[in-house]
């Protein structure tokens, strides 16, 4: 037992209070994600959408994503953390509630680009908030935890979900509608403002900005293949329920077999970091690649529970070992007045990912077959991974010289307090460590 607790200390131990209002947050709101995870079946067998269909409607989502993000990555830099997330959550609630009377295939085209639009623009905000107070020390820990709260609540929600949308498909909107505002209310009640003091900001306006983002080759390769990772994962969500209702497994059934997923995460995912600590990142992340892609490259050969069980697991493996050694190195990489706009532009490639995932497997799933669509993904992981170990050195000499030239983070200000931040002097640059 005491073991125990001193692991426990050791994994959650010694965060700061701002981070933990955050991972609430995330845990309440991820329980009540239902749609997206049903959402092709919601579309092919409740409103007879053709697969392809289905992946448009499923593909706007991510193209709203990807202007949320950009749009929000610029507003968390300009307006502040703490506006832009609470406008874009409360303004998902309500889309969310909306998109659940949609019937035609025009509304739920819209519908589904202006949630993108909103629920992906409070990304860039919480990923800097959670920069601002979270030491670089730190990171990969705070990144872990707060992947294990996305992955405790989808467990639970991709279980009840199944059965929700046996009895009414409607719910899932209804219930994620209420996660999502409930969030919303607790960060605006608990949450403070963390952006940078605005003479810093004003010393960047009007110089480096969004184009800064976009000329950052380091940044931007790395991106390229975390999008290429995205592809991939992300036909967990649009072409494997389609596969396994193919397979004559009914919606319960794809709940529980993708709750694996997350009930792996929730079990193991703690002892990553220990597990990686003091490994060449670079490495780590080509063997994640290369085991998400094995994951779902085995999915051509499934036919049964049991088979599509096994590859979840394997997926969920490399899934583990890339989330949060790819999230602190994001961080690493983005300079602090900038955090948002980076923020925005890396949540970018997932909603691109987003966007193109659904389309593009919908399509080769429907003209190839399945057996097409997921030995590709194998491929894809593959080539990922020799792009993981070839950029890998550039992307640690960049992070080493934003390490020596960041300032000192700002402490969280209540926005009673925000007022006399304005007047603070420049902040001082760390020294190099």
């Amino acid at each position: 037992m005491r073991r125990v607790r001193g692991w426990l200390r050791e994994a959650a131990g010694g965060l700061p209070r701002q981070f933990w209002f955050l991972w609430t947050g995330t845990l309440i709101n991820r329980l009540g994600s239902f749609v997206l995870i049903y959402l092709a079946l919601y579309l092919t067998q409740d409103l007879h959408f053709t697969p392809s269909s289905a992946g448009l409607v499923m593909g706007a989502w991510g193209v709203g994503g990807g202007i949320g993000t950009l749009t929000g990555g610029v507003l968390t830099d300009r307006w502040g953390r703490r506006p832009t997330m609470l406008t874009a959550q409360f303004g998902a609630a309500g889309l969310m509630l909306a998109l659940g009377f949609a019937q035609g295939f025009w509304q739920l085209l819209a519908g589904t680009f202006l949630l993108g639009l909103f629920s992906e623009g409070v990304r860039p905000a919480f990923q800097a908030m959670m920069i601002d107070v979270v030491p670089d020390k730190d990171r990969v820990r705070a990144y872990s935890l707060n992947y294990w709260a996305i992955n405790l609540g989808f467990a639970f929600s991709a279980v009840l979900a199944g059965f929700a949308a046996k009895a009414d498909f409607l719910l899932l909107f209804v219930i994620d509608a209420g996660t999502t505002l409930l969030t919303a209310v607790m960060f605006l009640i608990f949450l403070a403002e963390t952006r940078p003091v605005r003479a810093a900001v004003r010393r960047v306006r009007g110089g480096p900005g969004l184009g800064t983002v976009f000329r950052d080759r380091v940044f931007l390769g790395f991106l390229a293949l975390n999008f290429l990772v995205v592809l991939v994962i992300m036909q967990h969500m649009s072409t494997l329920p389609i596969a396994m209702s193919d397979d004559g497994l009914s919606t319960a059934t794809f709940g529980w077999v993708i709750a694996v997923n997350g009930l792996m995460i929730v079990a193991g995912q703690l002892f990553i970091p220990k597990l990686i600590d003091g490994h060449n990142r670079s490495r780590v992340l080509a063997l994640a690649t290369l085991i998400t892609g094995a994951g779902f490259g085995l999915t051509a050969f499934a036919g049964s529970a049991g088979f599509y069980v096994l590859t979840v697991v394997i997926w969920t493996l490399g899934e583990m070992l890339q989330s949060p050694s790819n999230s602190a190195l994001v961080a690493e990489l983005s300079p602090s007045l900038l955090r948002g706009r980076y923020q925005g532009v890396s949540s970018l490639s997932w909603s691109a990912g987003g966007a193109l995932a659904p389309v593009a497997g919908g399509f080769v799933q429907q003209h190839f077959g399945s057996e097409v669509l997921w030995l590709a993904c194998a491929v894809i992981g593959a080539v990922v991974a020799v792009g993981q170990l070839v950029s890998g050195p550039a992307r640690e000499r960049r992070a080493a010289e934003l390490r020596v030239s960041a300032p000192i983070a700002p402490s969280p200000v209540s926005t009673e307090t925000r007022h006399e931040q304005d007047v603070t002097p420049p902040v001082r640059p760390r020294p190099a460590r």
